[in-house]
């Protein structure tokens, strides 16, 4: 069992766990949303996606951010999950992320869209 994300306690009392599949979720959730920097060990891990909401739109904007979340996929979770696709939007101050993959380990495949609003 991992630990669950976000950290919670479960109805015993115990700090939350979750299975592997909705673990390897979670990584990419936490991935996705981390500024690179954010990291004591790790200053490169994360995406800078978040830095996209306040960032005038533009087609190369949008271009340079999804091969750089894409690279980061491969490189951080790239021996669990096979990405297939990933798409990028921002409306308004909300970005979207919608992550294909298949999990390495049991060939299942999953599609998860985040969200995170600017304010």
């Amino acid at each position: 069992m991992n630990i669950d994300y976000p950290i919670h306690f479960d109805s015993r009392g115990h700090t939350a766990s979750t299975g592997d599949e909705d673990h390897i979720r979670d990584m990419i959730e936490q991935l996705l949303f981390t500024n690179p920097g954010e990291r004591v060990n790790q200053p490169d891990f994360g995406s800078g996606l978040l830095q996209m909401v306040f960032a005038p739109n533009s087609p190369e904007l949008a271009s340079a951010l999804q091969f750089t979340t894409q690279a980061s996929l491969q490189r951080y979770l790239g021996d669990l999950i096979d990405l297939r696709d990933l798409r990028v939007t921002v409306e308004d101050a909300k970005l979207n992320v919608t992550v294909i993959y298949a999990v390495r380990r049991t060939g299942s495949k999953a599609t998860e869209t985040f969200v995170r609003n600017a304010a």
